[in-house]
Formats: structure tokens, C-alpha cells, sequence
């Protein structure tokens, strides 16, 4: 079996995750001497994103988002579909299911739950759930314009290749913050969806 297949990942998540208790990750890894992260921020906005994992035979993608520029958070960054648990969502799980069909029209009964990565903190003042999830093509999408660009696919191999996260700086609030990108192609893969990337890649590939 390839490495990258659909069927591998689900094999890797349910082998590696079952059971494991982590602690929180996000852009704070990477700035340690930034305190404006985490529990002790005022107001922590509480959201989930679908990590989609496509079954494209022998080398699987990650289905993600070009945001619109006029939204209020993450405005033209490529993302993860997802957006803020409501108090009616069943939990991240509900949250992220939601927000993919509101978002590119993906149906529900075409994605199976494997998990999540716990909560993974922005500097933008999120606690993200990552949920985990193979999805089942073929693919009939419909990107909501006020939200979304563009709906595309990253190949699996090369969002969990460690030579292709490049860890850059910026300044950010005044200060020089660390990040990751993942530029592929015309992408440009950075910030918090690179950031969760590696996450996934620490807990699952490497």
C-alpha cells in the first residue's frame, strides 16, 4: 500500500491518535517569548476545519480554500474549510461538517471522521479543533463566493514532505513572529494552515 493513500492515512490516524492525549499546539511553538496565545487571552473564539483527506488512489490530496479578500479573519489566505463552533453545532465534528458545506457544498454522507489534533491556538485569538476525515470522490463542489475564491487539492506527498515546510518570520503586532509556509505551485500554503499541517505531519508522518 502506497504511503499516501487515503486508506493508509486512515490506518496512521486510528493507530497514532487513538487514545493519545497531546498538548495544545499553534503559532506559539514557534514564539515562545510571545505571551498573547492560549488560555490567558481575554477572549478565545472557539472553531473547528476539516482536514479532507480526497482518496485519489496511490497519492491522496487535502482539499483547501482560497479565502475572499474582504473577510474579516484570514482575508485572501488559503485555509482548511471551517469557521466558528456554534452553540448549535454537535462540537467541533458538527462545526467543521457545517461550515465545508456552507462553504464548497460538501456533502456530508461523502466524508468519514477519524479524529482530531486537539486544540491548536492562533495568534489571531482561535482555539482551532483540526478534525480529521477521509473523503469519498467523486467531488460535485460549489464554493460559496462570499466566503471562498477558489476549492482545490494539494497532494498529500507534498503537504507531508518536511522539506517542503520552509519555517519563515514576519513581522506581526509589532513583533518578528516565526511561521511555516508551503508554497506549491501558485499556492501560497501559510500561517495557521501551514502551521496545522505540521502538526499533522508531526503526529501522523513523522
Amino acid at each position: 500500500m502506497s504511503e499516501f493513500t487515503a486508506e493508509n492515512f486512515r490506518s496512521r490516524v486510528l493507530d497514532r491518535l487513538d487514545g493519545q492525549s497531546y498538548e495544545p499546539a499553534g503559532d506559539h511553538l514557534l514564539n515562545p517569548e510571545i505571551e498573547d496565545y492560549g488560555e490567558d487571552l481575554d477572549k478565545v473564539r472557539d472553531a473547528a476545519v476539516l482536514i479532507g483527506i480526497v482518496d485519489r488512489g496511490a497519492d491522496a490530496s487535502i482539499l483547501l480554500t482560497q479565502r475572499t479578500a474582504h473577510l474579516r479573519s484570514h482575508a485572501g489566505q488559503i485555509a482548511f474549510p471551517g469557521g466558528k463552533i456554534d452553540a448549535e453545532d454537535d462540537g467541533p465534528i458538527g462545526a467543521a461538517l457545517r461550515e465545508a458545506h456552507e462553504e464548497v457544498g460538501l456533502e456530508s454522507d461523502l466524508v468519514e471522521i477519524l479524529g482530531d489534533l486537539g486544540h491548536y491556538y492562533t495568534g489571531s485569538g482561535y482555539r482551532v479543533v483540526p478534525v480529521l476525515a477521509t473523503v469519498k470522490p467523486p467531488l460535485i463542489l460549489s464554493p460559496n463566493p462570499a466566503e471562498v475564491d477558489e476549492v482545490f487539492e494539494v497532494p498529500l506527498s507534498f503537504l507531508m514532505n518536511p522539506e517542503n515546510h520552509q519555517k519563515k518570520s514576519g513581522e506581526f503586532r509589532g513583533k518578528t513572529r516565526y511561521y511555516y509556509a508551503m508554497p506549491f505551485e501558485q499556492r501560497y500554503i501559510w500561517g495557521v494552515t501551514a502551521g496545522i499541517l505540521r502538526v499533522l505531519y508531526n503526529r501522523v508522518y513523522a
